[in-house]
Formats: structure tokens, C-alpha cells, sequence
């Protein structure tokens, strides 16, 4: 017994229609996917995120082995390495770790002077064929003038000259680190590296070491922007140094919203850290730090 013609056109007809919103939806969907991929500013991709700050501080006080599985779970794909004098025999270890995980090792926290443990580094460098940022960090009473203030800068450039001449040996540059007093500010490291003139010295810009410069950030990394190597972000709350909100969760401050907008219209697109350096769990906070990172860029490329 046959289908009766007009029961066999309507099922067609729905067919065809289903078709069609099958189609539609598929396209709305991916219409709006490409916009939500565009919105958010490639600077803050998972795939250009380094974590820092999570080897002397984690409370669980990981070995390299779980430290690399920790960054795996995570996909975090990049780390810069800081360390303390019981690190130092599992130099070599945490640089194989990383190489058997696919991580990056993007940067090394580095001495001050190229003592024995500079030079125990940079020939573990060139042993394994990598070649990491050398972050150096430095000092100095801001309120320096006159003739002290230019015996400080030649003695300044005398030691990092010869960190950069050993690091461009092992094919690493070397970033300038605010951590700080003279030293950190952005202007008196741009005088240095003018000074130092060698190609491989620029800046890594470290917000939890600048509240008192949240204010002009705008400014100051189009001032360092050709020198800026790494970016390290953290939730900044208004003179958090001041109340004891110094290091915050990225979105819990209240210059966040500020801070998120004018590093992804700065222009610079090189890594950008997300940090532990507290005495809780390295994965924890990481974790916090990403969802933290996630809210606060949809928030802000969602709105004008």
C-alpha cells in the first residue's frame, strides 16, 4: 500500500527545512565563535601564558617532575623558572623535565653577578640548546642625584654588561627586572640599557612591583615597548602595596579592567606571566589567576 502523495510532500518539506535551520545554526554558531575569538586579544591566549613564581612558592613545594605535570594539566605551556639554593642540584632535571613535556623554558630568575652559579647556568643553557630570557633585578636609593647617582649608574652598567656578554655566549637575552627602588623605574633601565649598548638587554615589566605606576601605565609601556621582552600581570588594587593587597588574584583588583585594556592596545605581543608568589598551592593560585584572566578579558571585550 503506497504513502499518500501529500504525506510524502510535507515530510519532505520538514526535511528540507530541518535542513535548512540545521544549517543556519551552524553558521550563527561559528559566526559567533569567530567573533568571540576576535573580541579577545591574542596577547591573552593560553598558548602566551607563562607561569611564574611557582617553584619556591608552593606550599606542596613540587618536585620538577610534578611541577611539569602540574603545567600539563593546566595547559600552560611556558615557565619561568626562579629558584633558591636547594634548587640548584635539580638545575639540570627541571630543564630536562620541561624538554620531555614540550614546556618552554621562556625565562630564569639569574643572579645579580655572574658568580659560579651564573656561569653553572648558562653552561647548562648551551649543554641543552635552550635559551631562556635572563631576568636580573638590581637596586639603588630612588632619591639618587648628582655625582652618587652617576657613580651608581657606571657601576650598574659594569655588572650587567658582563651578565650580557656571557648571556649572548649561550644565545639569551637579558631583561631588566623591576623589583623596585632605583632600579625599578622604567625610565632609569632604559638609561642602562642605552648605556650597556648591546643588543640582547631589554625589560621585563612586572606589575605587582609597580602600584605606584599603575597611574601612567599607558605611558610607560609605550616608553619601554621596543625594550619590553616579558610582561608579568597581577591583580592590582589602588596602593595595594600600601594595605597589604600587594599580590591579588587577577580580577579581584580594582585597576584591573584598566590595566587588562591598555596591555592589549599597547602594541607589544610578547609573553605574559601569570604568577604564584604567594606560600599557597602554585596550582591553585594558577588556577584562580587563569579563570580570574578568562572573566576579566570577556568582561572588558564585550564592553566599550
Amino acid at each position: 500500500m503506497g504513502v499518500p502523495k501529500l504525506r510524502t510532500d510535507k515530510a519532505r518539506v520538514a526535511w528540507i527545512g530541518l535542513f535548512f535551520w540545521a544549517l543556519i545554526s551552524n553558521s550563527l554558531f561559528f559566526c559567533d565563535l569567530a567573533r568571540s575569538q576576535e573580541s579577545r586579544p591574542e596577547i591573552y591566549d593560553r598558548s602566551n601564558l607563562v607561569a611564574w613564581c611557582i617553584v619556591p612558592f608552593d606550599s606542596q613545594k613540587r618536585t620538577p617532575a610534578q611541577r611539569a605535570d602540574m603545567l600539563d594539566e593546566l595547559r600552560i605551556r611556558r615557565l619561568a623558572y626562579d629558584y633558591r639554593a636547594e634548587h640548584v642540584a635539580s638545575f639540570e632535571e627541571e630543564i630536562l623535565t620541561l624538554k620531555k613535556h614540550g614546556i618552554e623554558l621562556t625565562a630564569w630568575w639569574f643572579p645579580t653577578v655572574l658568580n659560579d652559579e651564573a656561569k653553572l647556568i648558562l653552561s647548562l643553557l648551551k649543554k641543552h640548546d635552550v635559551h631562556p630570557q635572563l631576568w636580573v633585578t638590581g637596586g639603588g636609593d630612588p632619591s639618587m642625584q648628582g655625582d652618587a647617582e652617576t657613580a651608581f649608574i657606571a657601576s650598574e652598567v659594569r655588572r650587567l654588561r658582563e651578565i650580557a656578554l656571557a648571556a649572548q655566549e649561550a644565545n639569551c637575552k637579558v631583561a631588566l627586572y623591576n623589583h623596585g627602588g632605583w632600579f625599578g623605574i622604567p625610565e632609569n633601565q632604559l638609561r642602562l640599557i642605552e648605556a650597556i649598548d648591546l643588543p640582547n638587554v631589554g625589560i621585563v615589566y612586572n606589575l605587582h612591583h609597580a602600584h605606584d605606576q599603575i597611574e601612567r601605565l599607558p605611558e610607560i609601556l609605550k616608553k619601554i615597548g621596543p625594550k619590553l621582552l616579558a610582561l608579568n600581570l597581577n591583580g592590582m588594587q589602588t596602593d595595594g602595596d600600601r594595605i597589604g593587597k600587594k599580590i591579588l588574584v587577577i580580577g579581584e583588583g580594582d585597576r584591573d579592567r584598566d590595566w587588562v585594556r591598555v596591555i592589549a592596545q599597547s602594541g607589544f605581543r610578547g609573553p605574559i606571566g601569570i604568577l604564584n608568589h604567594t606560600d599557597l598551592d602554585a596550582r591553585q593560585r594558577l588556577i584562580e589567576n587563569l579563570q580570574g584572566l578568562d572573566r576579566l578579558v570577556k568582561d572588558t571585550s564585550t564592553k566599550p
